[in-house]
């Protein structure tokens, strides 16, 4: 009898310790699965994190990579009220592909270029991410290093002092050029502030100086403005330190007080070398902020290298030097000077449409990619015209932007001003 309960109980005992194994290896498998869950979550969060702080793996490099197509046809998806009509706007799978390859291997499809700069570091290039869009066309900023010369590397030009920049070779300039004082041939210099009898006093900065203007590339020059036969559009003389100086009396004539430096890093620094020139700029703003702490706005004043036809606008008849923002998004706070930078590229747009060719983002994994901009969130470098603009258009784009800098900077002093709000009792 004792003999066949036992041989009963066995299979029983088997049973439950069947169940027993199975659970346990339940248990172990949603352990594991778990422990791996909460891994891959930190990795995930550490690697975005990391990739925040590069504008092409933000949400805003997504949005400018592809086209507002795009999005309407995702909510078409959802919402047949929002189906487009023409297929041209429909949901581009090569677009959203292309992005994707872009950001997961740093590889553009629509420029083979990109195949070859991952593994020749001197055949890369910057990568520019369009964060605030301007015109219809996005062509992102560019810039070249100047034709080598003799008097470039280091040796002091003919009559050339080396601070101030203005002095040196002057054969560059046509007998019919504009003048060298920084005024628009056309247009009279501006004038300090003046208010109508009767009218109250216009603000002022009451001769702080606020704004440093200053010019990592200061050669930068035009076509137009050198001689027919001129094959490098740099000069010692004729070049982008005069819209810095114009842009400086402009916010002058508003109130703002502002200083315009004028260095010719070329002559001013010994074994000059292009490629460190926002080594030799940084220098040049952090000798201006210890000297003065009135300094609120720092603008890297740039003249882009792209043709005439992505840099000019014709508004109302006449021709503007197109304007691009810069931001480098190794600066830590790079969103600050985004932020900056769209106050006044919104502004541009609202007065003068088209004027500004938006707010582009450049990796720092080919180049600078902090442009100083970490000595302020509200430094930011603006790129006025291009190589085929003259001086003039470049004026009376400078006219405009230093009235919205004014602007923004009043409206600044206003809010900064507001007394703080008393508690209730």
């Amino acid at each position: 009898m004792k003999r066949i309960v036992a041989l009963a109980a066995g299979p029983r005992r088997s049973e439950a310790v069947r169940r027993l194994l199975a659970s346990g290896r339940a248990f172990a498998s949603l352990t594991v699965c778990s422990m791996l869950f909460f891994v891959i979550a930190g990795l995930a969060g550490m690697a975005h994190s990391q990739a925040s702080a590069s504008p092409v793996s933000s949400m805003k490099g997504f949005a400018a990579a592809v086209s507002s197509g795009f999005f309407i046809g995702l909510l078409g998806m959802e919402l047949p009220a929002l189906q487009a009509p023409d297929p041209a706007v429909a949901v581009s799978r090569a677009e959203a592909a292309s992005f994707l390859v872009r950001l997961l291997t740093d590889v553009n499809p629509n420029d083979p270029h990109s195949l070859l700069a991952g593994e020749m570091p001197g055949f890369q290039g910057e990568d520019a991410v369009l964060l605030r869009g301007g015109t219809d066309v996005a062509s992102a900023p560019e810039e070249h290093q100047p034709i080598p010369e003799p008097e470039a590397a280091g040796q002091p030009e003919p009559g050339g002092s080396g601070k101030d920049g203005m002095n040196g070779n002057t054969e560059d300039e046509p007998a019919d050029a504009p003048s060298n004082d920084g005024a628009v041939p056309d247009e009279p210099e501006p004038a300090g502030p003046t208010a109508e009898p009767g009218a109250p006093a216009k603000p002022t900065t009451g001769g702080r100086k606020v704004v440093f203007i200053y010019h990592s590339h200061n050669r930068e020059s035009w076509f137009p403005e050198l001689k027919a036969d001129a094959k490098d559009p740099n000069s010692s003389k004729k070049n982008v330190t005069l819209v810095g100086k114009r842009l400086a009396q402009r916010l002058e004539a508003n109130g703002v007080g502002a200083e315009s430096s004028t260095v010719d890093y070329p002559t001013a620094i010994k074994d000059f070398r292009w490629e460190l020139s926002y080594k030799y700029s940084k220098q040049t703003v952090v000798d201006a902020m210890a000297e003065n702490n009135d300094f609120t706005f720092f603008f890297d004043v740039h003249r882009d290298s792209q043709p005439r036809k992505l840099t000019t606008a014709t508004i109302n008849g006449k021709d503007f030097a197109q304007v691009y923002f810069v931001i480098g998004n190794r600066n830590p706070n790079w969103r600050k000077n985004e932020a900056f930078a769209t106050k006044i590229h919104e502004a541009l747009q609202r007065k003068y449409p088209g004027i500004s060719r938006g707010v582009w983002g450049k990796s720092a994994k080919t180049g600078n990619g902090e442009y100083n901009q970490s000595l302020s969130s509200e430094s930011v470098i603006i790129e006025i015209g291009g190589v085929d603009n003259t001086l003039e258009e470049s004026y009376r784009t400078v006219n405009v932007l230093a009235d919205v800098i004014s602007e923004i900077y009043w409206e600044q002093e206003k809010v900064d001003a507001q007394p703080a709000a008393q508690p209730v009792s």
